[in-house]
């Protein structure tokens, strides 16, 4: 019992992205693991490959912008608590979403959380440099957060193991708080930055984005210009003959989508005969 309400303590399902993110995020972090036991150089250079560095990506490493997502600090609590989190908030959004959308929506927050910090790194902010490595996957699931925050506002979360609840909102408003304290501070570093970047582009989806998803936006837009030049194409080709007809004595007619209209049709139309063939 809670304030009178009787509540109810369950978790949320593991949905299809969600289950393979965490999947892929752990036996990454296993295999660095070996990897550090086996060979501390191999551990090393698998690092610096997939581990966003920024001057590595303007020489060829565009992987980097997505990989560093699913590598983690050897300490089993940067992992833990990142996917726990990613678990609570982004199994609702699945549901609701679609795993198409929900995959669209944490590769959009990830890709934006590394392009923040790009930007932070080459823009010297704070003295940060390009050459400095960004590992975690928190650019995506702050962004998850934010959506969670903007969606689902208004839905009381129980603060286990703290003995109160607090609506979404403002849950979100207090991380967003912490997350711009600890980035300006000192030791801040170069993560808290992707932090960042994930919120933005967390809201930026959530407010701005086409309500199915930015792919099906953007492949409606397509057909639709596709199928307004083929349009175009047949009009143009429907004048073209009518000319070369006309070149030879004869005369055709044709609608304003391009399509032929028949001579008798043509007569309907210009009040003539109303006889003729039916089709």
């Amino acid at each position: 019992m809670y304030r009178g309400r009787t509540i109810s303590l369950s978790f949320p399902p593991f949905t299809y992205w969600i289950k393979r993110i965490i999947i892929v995020c752990v036996a990454v972090y296993f295999l660095r693991l070996i990897l550090g036991l086996i060979s501390p150089l191999g551990a090393s250079y698998f690092t610096a490959l997939f581990a966003l560095t920024p001057a590595d990506v303007f020489h060829g490493g565009i992987w980097q912008l997505i990989t560093y997502s699913f590598l983690h600090s050897l300490g089993p609590m940067h992992v833990l608590i990142n996917m726990l989190m990613l678990w609570m908030f982004g199994a609702q959004e699945e549901l609701d979403w679609g795993s198409k959308k929900f995959l669209e929506f944490y590769l959009f927050c990830v890709f934006g959380a590394a392009l923040t910090t790009m930007a932070v790194a080459y823009g010297r902010i704070l003295g940060m440099s390009p050459h400095t490595p960004t590992i975690g996957a928190s650019g995506g699931v702050y962004g998850v957060l934010m959506a969670f925050g903007m969606l689902y506002g208004d839905r009381e979360i129980f603060m286990f193991p703290l003995p109160f609840m607090m609506k979404a909102k403002y849950m979100v408003a207090i991380m967003i708080g912490l997350v711009v304290v600890a980035t300006f501070q000192p030791q801040g570093g170069i993560a808290n930055f992707a932090h960042l970047g994930g919120l933005l582009f967390g809201f930026i989806y959530v407010k701005f984005m086409p309500r199915r998803g930015l792919t099906y936006g953007a492949s409606e837009r397509y057909f639709s210009l596709r199928n307004a030049y083929y349009r175009w194409r047949r009009r143009r080709a429907a004048r073209k003959f009518e000319v070369y007809m006309r070149q030879h004595n004869r005369t055709v007619s044709f609608d304003e989508h391009g399509n032929y209209v028949p001579p008798d049709e043509l007569d309907k139309k210009n009040g003539g005969s109303k006889s003729g063939w039916v089709n």
